[in-house]
């Protein structure tokens, strides 16, 4: 299986709402339920032009054949104060789990974030969901500390770890100057 990593662009709209509705519908660990995405293919391509121009945050996709298998969102600080820090958003499609595409996707958010002035990443994750707990781990991040009654899944409560990684001081493209 040949991935192709690379920084979507607002052509892509149309295939990134095709795959996060996709995830929407085989996913309980995405925020959001089958129904409740309601972005226009127009928001999302303005959405898209809004990550281009932002110093901050990236939107990295993982194609396999020409379509999105996956996507990675890093949303970074828009003030002095915490432009230093990005909220990371990881989805990929269930039939490409375990190929190593999360992998690379945090490989060229790394990279990416270490030339880019970040140095704290930080997401949430499900308690009970295993995989992406193991893989954040592998990539470096920790749990931070645990968001009781963070969602309600079913009816039910589901508490989300809050997690983050920060980059080694030596490797920050900024102390290399």
């Amino acid at each position: 299986m040949m991935v192709t990593l690379r920084e979507l662009v607002p052509e892509d709209a149309g295939e990134l709402l095709r795959l996060q509705h996709q995830l929407d519908q085989e996913s309980k660990f995405m925020l959001l339920e089958p129904d409740e995405r309601q972005a226009s293919l127009c928001q999302v391509k303005e959405m898209l032009e809004s990550f281009l121009v932002a110093e901050t945050s990236i939107l990295i996709g993982a194609e396999v054949d020409n379509h999105l298998a996956g996507y990675l969102s890093v949303r970074g600080g828009s003030v002095r104060r915490n432009r230093h820090s990005a909220y990371i958003v990881i989805g990929i499609q269930k039939q490409y789990q375990g190929n190593g595409i999360g992998a690379g996707l945090f490989r060229e958010m790394d990279i990416w974030a270490m030339n880019n002035g970040i140095v704290r990443l930080e997401l949430s994750v499900m308690t009970h969901n295993q995989a992406a707990l193991a893989l954040y781990i592998k990539n470096g991040f920790e749990i931070e500390g645990t968001k009781r009654k963070s969602l309600i899944i079913d009816g039910e409560w589901v508490d989300e770890y809050y997690m983050s990684k920060i980059l080694p001081k030596e490797k920050r493209i900024e102390d290399q100057i």
